[in-house]
């Protein structure tokens, strides 16, 4: 199965200029889902994983099966005013605009080793900032890991001293 049949293009969103790549298929049909989070827990079932972040909001989906089939704690990374508890955050640039993200303070233990994950690697922006929350908070960020990758973007280029695993490249 190839899990590329499962993205759906959608020209123009979330504004003009932009092919957005929709996982809605994906997560509609159970044994696509369940190959695609067999193929991202692949590189990292014999790591040693304390937490999963997934980032707000695509990355929820597949962060928290992806920490069930790990049986680690999940963390959400989300937007501004969004989490209950104290927070830190980091701003940081995209290729339709700026962004903040935050986490609880106390979501990462000093030492704890970290998989993050989201739906698409793009200019990296998204990535840098969880990888700077996870960092600050004194975890270890041991995979950045994503569904798709649009390399045209050159975002791995840019975050070169993390491991990165994508099950899809455009």
């Amino acid at each position: 199965m190839s899990l590329k049949n499962y993205i759906r293009d959608i020209q123009g969103f979330p504004k003009e200029g932009i092919l957005f790549k929709d996982i809605t298929p994906l997560l509609i049909d159970p044994k696509a889902t369940q190959d695609c989070v067999k193929i991202l827990v692949s590189t990292v079932k014999n790591l040693k994983i304390d937490k999963v972040i997934g980032v707000e909001s695509r990355g929820f989906f597949f962060g928290t099966l992806i920490a069930q089939e790990l049986q680690v704690g999940f963390i959400p990374v989300r937007k501004p005013n969004k989490l209950p508890y104290e927070t830190i955050f980091a701003t940081y640039d995209l290729e339709y605009g700026t962004d903040t993200l935050e986490i609880h303070i106390d979501a990462i233990q000093k030492g704890d080793r970290v998989l993050i994950h989201d739906d698409v690697l793009a200019t990296s922006g998204t990535i840098k900032a969880v990888c700077e929350l996870v960092e600050r908070l004194g975890g270890e960020v041991v995979q950045c890991n994503f569904i798709m990758e649009l390399s045209f973007l050159k975002g791995r280029d840019k975050i070169i001293d993390k491991s990165i695993f994508a099950a899809i490249t455009y």
